[in-house]
């Protein structure tokens, strides 16, 4: 491994690096930390971080000891107002920690932070470690919302929809929602492609026939500046959309627009998502993809493996009868196709029922197409059908414990 190192500051308090990696093409800046004890002796220090802050535009990490905590629960002992130093009063804080930017993120995005042991020290040691991870991960169809906005969208949903399939209702609608994924990826490939993509192909353009105007401010310059403003505003409208989905955010008003502050936000979440080890029930830790994976799948299959055993029922004839016949002919009626729709309007339109990924704006936006199959399904259901594998069928997916 070959890595060069140049001094780019250094005072009391703090050293600054850039660094650089023979199999990295981009150079990334870091800062160590050694800040003092007192408030009034750590701001200059800070002043620096701020300049470092504005000034670096490359991937910067700043770790080491910063002798303060970030909230009080950072510390443990004591007091809050005051500490009593001795044997007797032991004070725990956490004051060695490792910050980056989102640039260093959108670069490296699988950094992570270890305390180790402290040992001859009363300060934990950090381990830094950046792994690189393949992109293997099954990509499952997932429905964007942009897509209802343009005007061909629901005559393609129609034309698929209503293509003959034959067998019972809940399969009918399984292969009609799958067919209709497929169509709509392959749609909207062609309909868009890449608009990450595009929009920077577009933003481009916009430059040069800018540069162009300067140059030559003619009728057909003018005409052509407009023709590809339209389109690079179409593209960013979507590509605007697509990120408030992936974040998720239900708190944004209407017409904010910060490309920049979403792609933060996805890297965000990411990021916190992103488990690096754990540790099995008998507390010895692992990492790895794959060992994770397999550990995980082990105690699930633990979990939902039960034995064959025969349920007593007899316990139930204890229970008096409080229903009625009247009451249990309401119950057990089939639901209408107005019962339906008003579920169906209720879901939240970002969320999404099972792997599938058709989120509940796709059923409000097409429900005027979808809805007798939909009802189908349900009377099917409610008239003792048992739901097959493919419509039970779920991603398991491991979160971390914050």
């Amino acid at each position: 491994m070959d890595i060069d190192c140049v001094i780019l500051e250094e005072d009391e308090q703090q050293i600054t690096c850039d660094f650089s990696h023979n199999e990295l093409q981009n150079h990334f800046t870091t800062t160590f930390v050694y800040a003092k004890c007192k408030d009034h002796l750590r701001r200059p220090l800070w002043d620096r971080m701020l300049h470092h802050s504005a000034d670096i535009d490359r991937p910067w990490c700043s770790v080491g000891d910063y002798n303060v905590i970030t909230f009080i629960e950072e510390k443990l002992g004591g007091s809050i107002q005051h500490e009593e130093k001795g044997i007797q009063q032991r004070v725990w804080k956490r004051l060695d920690r490792a910050l980056v930017t989102d640039a260093w993120l959108e670069k490296m995005p699988q950094t992570t932070i270890t305390h180790l042991p402290s040992v001859g020290s009363d300060h934990c040691p950090l381990l830094m470690e950046i792994t690189a991870r393949e992109d293997e991960n099954i990509k499952y169809f997932k429905f964007l919302n942009c897509w209802t906005n343009q005007p061909n969208f629901l005559d393609i949903v129609k034309a698929c929809w209503e293509r003959s399939i034959e067998g019972n209702n809940m399969w009918k609608f399984h292969q009609k929602m799958k067919r209709l994924s497929n169509t709509l990826s392959n749609w909207s490939r062609k309909e868009f492609g890449d608009i990450f993509a595009k929009v920077k192909e577009y933003e481009k353009k916009v430059k040069t026939v800018e540069e162009q105007l300067i140059q030559d401010p003619s009728e057909t310059n003018k005409s052509m500046l407009h023709e590809i403003n339209a389109r690079y505003i179409r593209f960013l409208k979507i590509e605007d959309s697509i990120l408030k989905q992936k974040t998720q955010l239900q708190w944004f008003k209407e017409g904010d627009c910060n490309t920049k502050y979403f792609h933060s936000l996805v890297r965000g979440r990411k990021k916190r998502l992103f488990i690096h080890k754990i540790t099995r029930e008998d507390e010895v830790w692992i990492q790895g993809d794959d060992v994770i994976a397999e550990a995980a799948c082990d105690h699930f299959q633990k979990i939902f493996t039960g034995d064959n055993k025969l349920i007593n029922e007899g316990a139930l004839d204890c229970i008096p009868l409080m229903v009625n016949q009247e009451k249990n002919d309401s119950l057990t009626a089939l639901p209408n196709l107005e019962e339906l729709k008003e579920v169906v309007f209720s879901m939240n339109p970002t969320s999404a029922a099972g792997p599938d990924e058709m989120n509940g704006y796709f059923f409000q936006k097409c429900w005027h197409i979808i809805k007798h199959d939909l009802l189908g399904v349900i009377h099917a259901f409610f008239g003792g059908q048992m739901i097959p594998k493919y419509f039970s069928h779920a991603c398991i997916v491991l979160l971390p414990k914050v």
